[in-house]
């Protein structure tokens, strides 16, 4: 049954106005309850540039979810329909009600002047989650038909062919232009397909724009283009719901450019880098990596000398002095998780008013990490005191465990083993941390990626895991003292959008 019937059972019945309400039929029928049905709603919000968005996200002791707060009287949340209280299911067509709290904040920030959000009134989602309801089923109920996300290009010219691709505005419809392609152009190599929409190009939206105006802007856009193209059904589908098409949606395909995550490991000279305040070229000030040292955690990392220094741990820098960035190194202890791109790429983001964190690129990371764990991790299980190795076959009942994890804690746990199940045989128990899946690290990673790579594995996986106690006892030793406080947990942990 799916979630929009409603079955009623009845008594066939012959009215008789002498029995009334009274006729045992019509009791039956009045009190049958139907199949209660929550309403999600799309809020769209556009700010101007030094705008904010007006509204707090929080999450809140006693109450589930992501949650909606001091939403200003007239502002911009308000006026894009956010009450105070609603639960946050989406950001920009990605669900999040089960992603750690921070990551949600972040995606929120990096949408730039434009956001889509999917809410649920904060009393029907209490009563969702009371119900046990599939709050990821219930996300999509807007999505009457399927539609295929954006996909961001960057084309550059080749010789004789140029570009490879034109754009014929579609006739009675002002900002809407169709792509044409040259047979085996630049533009249909990148994976342009004929019939695609233009959405945004060199990072303007075309909406606006008349054909003579687009003509002119690739008249001066070089030797190269960045556009955000849709096929046409689903763009259909997107102005059916009234939703934008934003580049925070968009699949990246092939930028020249991308930021990366780093993980560095101290060693016994530390992590053989500097840090360094420069303005750049480009007139602008930024935190740069300096001195590489040869043989280096830094250098054994990837890190090159001249990027830029985006993040630490997960945090953005650019609201942070030089002195708050070293102390958050240092206190990382043994490890730092760090995101960097180069002056180049930096430079190219900017141009397009995008943020370079948006596609971030880790996977480099990763095998590095994998090379790096095998040479620092001393011999047998798996150089994690206390660590199991368990193998998990799929039966028919799937591989009998839940993950899950908590807003205040970044890491992946053992929510729930089956009785009997694949899980269970397999060693697993509830509250084991999960370190690795099939050989991949992913004690930084968040929820939604490691049931991807749960997913992604096949019929068969290898958990890498540590009881919760075993894994606190490591990451407090690995914490250096001056990191250990004796303060009491805050009642609620905010973001700021105000």
């Amino acid at each position: 049954m799916s979630l929009g019937e409603v079955v009623m059972l009845t008594e066939k019945f012959t009215f008789d106005p002498k029995e009334g309400i009274d006729n045992p039929a019509m009791v039956i029928t009045d009190c049958i309850d139907s199949v209660w049905i929550p309403r999600p709603r799309m809020c769209v919000l556009k700010r101007e540039e030094g705008e904010t968005y007006d509204f707090n996200l929080r999450v809140e002791r006693d109450r589930h979810g992501h949650v909606i707060r001091n939403v200003v009287l007239g502002g911009i949340a308000a006026r894009g329909g956010l009450r105070d209280g609603d639960r946050l299911l989406e950001v920009n067509n990605c669900y999040v009600d089960d992603v750690p709290h921070a990551e949600v904040a972040r995606k929120i920030k990096l949408s730039g002047q434009q956001l889509c959000m999917l809410v649920l009134d904060g009393e029907e989602y209490e009563q969702a989650v009371t119900r046990g309801q599939d709050l990821r089923l219930l996300s999509r109920i807007l999505d009457e038909e399927p539609c295929k996300p954006p996909r961001l290009y960057h084309i550059t010219k080749e010789p004789g062919s140029g570009l490879g691709i034109s754009f014929t505005a579609l006739e009675g419809e002002k900002g809407h232009f169709s792509v044409n392609l040259v047979k085996g152009g630049a533009a249909e190599k990148a994976g342009i397909r004929k019939g695609d929409h233009l959405v945004w190009m060199n990072g303007v939206m075309v909406s606006h724009l008349t054909h003579s105006a687009l003509s002119r802007m690739m008249n001066k856009c070089g030797n190269s283009i960045t556009i955000l193209v849709i096929d046409s059904e689903s763009k259909k589908i997107y102005m059916q719901r009234k939703m934008p098409i934003l580049p925070a949606m968009a699949v990246p395909n092939k930028l020249p450019f991308s930021a990366r995550k780093l993980r560095l490991i101290s060693g016994p000279e530390g992590y053989g880098f500097l840090l360094r305040l420069e303005k750049t070229s480009s007139g602008n000030t930024y935190h740069v990596l300096r001195e590489v040292d040869s043989g280096s955690p830094a250098e054994r990392a990837g890190m090159q000398d001249g990027e830029i220094l985006l993040e630490v741990n997960g945090e953005s820098v650019d609201s942070l002095r030089h002195d708050e960035i070293v102390e958050r190194v240092r206190l990382s202890g043994k490890q730092v998780f760090i995101t960097t791109i180069s002056q180049s790429g930096l430079g190219f983001y900017n141009q397009l008013g995008l943020s370079p964190l948006l596609f971030c690129d880790s996977e480099t990371a990763e095998k590095k990490m994998e090379e790096m764990n095998v040479e620092l991790s001393p011999k047998g299980n798996n150089g994690l005191s206390g660590s199991r190795l368990c193998t998990v076959e799929k039966d028919p009942l799937g591989f009998g465990f839940r993950l899950d994890s908590l807003p205040q804690r970044h890491e992946t746990f053992i929510s729930e083993v089956g009785s009997g199940g694949s899980g269970q045989r397999a060693g697993l128990a509830v509250g084991d941390v999960v370190l690795e899946v099939n050989g991949k690290n992913v004690e930084e990673k968040y929820l939604a990626d490691v049931i991807t790579l749960v997913k992604n594995g096949g019929s068969c996986i290898s958990l890498l895991v540590m009881d919760q106690t075993s894994y606190d006892k490591q990451k407090e030793e690995e914490r250096p003292a001056s990191n250990v406080t004796d303060s009491e947990e805050e009642d609620d942990f905010e973001i700021s959008f105000l």
